[in-house]
């Protein structure tokens, strides 16, 4: 049985890691920002604690399997981020927060299996990342002034 503490401890540290990770999609004025980002990384904890809860308390029954439930987030998660994809004329706009949907999930499952220090880690790689967009638009107008001089 975890116990209350651990499971607040929890649900704080997921909405901290999707808050981190949807301000910054908020900042850049992304189609899921703040609260989506939090909300996913919380249901992902919630969901991770309830299947190790049901797979302790009914494993007696029979063979009870706790991936299965984070394989099902997974899944659900894929259709969440798609909602995120947009084409627009020629070019599709979503995929890096679509991707960061699907991330804020998986860090939801780790802290919710209480492997915080994996997903403080990942939390920080993942922000250094979607940070890197700022050189990339630097690169690219850099080519474009090349490119015209």
């Amino acid at each position: 049985m975890i116990s209350i503490w651990t499971v607040t401890l929890r649900i704080l540290l997921s909405v901290l890691f999707g808050g981190l990770i949807g301000f910054e999609r908020e900042i850049h004025r992304r189609t899921a920002g703040f609260r989506t980002h939090m909300l996913v990384c919380v249901g992902s904890a919630l969901f991770m604690m309830t299947s190790f809860l049901v797979s302790s308390q009914y494993g007696h029954l029979g063979t009870v399997d706790p991936s299965r439930i984070a394989a099902g987030v997974v899944t659900g998660v894929g259709f969440l981020g798609a909602g995120a994809v947009i084409r627009f004329r020629s070019s599709v706009q979503g995929l890096t927060t679509a991707a960061s949907i699907w991330t804020v999930a998986a860090i939801g499952l780790a802290v919710g299996a209480g492997l915080c220090r994996m997903a403080t880690v990942t939390t920080v790689i993942v922000l250094v990342v979607l940070l890197l967009s700022r050189l990339e638009k630097q690169i690219e107008t850099k080519k474009d002034d090349e490119g015209t001089g």
